[in-house]
């Protein structure tokens, strides 16, 4: 399972000229999910994200978790986050989890996130060809991958 997480001060998605979700001060977490992702990196990643020590304390350090500030969650479905680009210029998608696996382990880290929160988490639409918006704040930009937990 790979994240690409960034703080934001706001974020939204929008299917078919439709705002679908919208978040204030918090993250927006791009989501790729492979086949050979379990329930454990589904744990595993939810609480990595929000603990992470990303968000200013009062001194203007980096010090604070999602948990920490009250922040809010936008998930958003990403299956290129898999792509193969070591040969050739077409990337390949051959990683990345068939939709019939890849939507109910989006649905289950979904829940899992919000669960350990306890914030308001929103979504994109699995599959939708989604416009996301994004004021990145700081930028902060992490990349999260479960099978290289460095």
């Amino acid at each position: 399972m790979r994240a690409l997480i960034q703080r934001v001060s706001q974020a939204s998605v929008t299917v078919n000229d439709i705002v679908v979700s919208k978040i204030g001060v918090g993250v927006l977490v791009l989501l790729g999910v492979e086949a050979t992702d379990t329930e454990e990196d589904i744990k595993w990643l939810s609480n990595k994200i929000v603990n992470l020590r990303i968000f200013n304390d009062s001194e203007g350090v980096m010090n604070l978790s999602l948990k920490e500030v009250s922040g809010e969650a936008l998930v958003v479905s990403q299956f290129t986050l898999h792509a193969a680009i070591k040969k050739g210029n077409r990337p390949s998608y051959i990683k990345a989890a068939r939709p019939e696996f890849a939507e109910p382990m989006y649905e289950q880290f979904v829940k899992q996130i919000t669960d350990d929160a306890g914030a308001l988490v929103q979504t994109g639409k699995f599959g939708a060809m989604m416009d996301v918006q994004l004021i990145n704040d700081g930028p902060v930009t992490l990349w999260v991958d479960t099978k290289n937990k460095e």
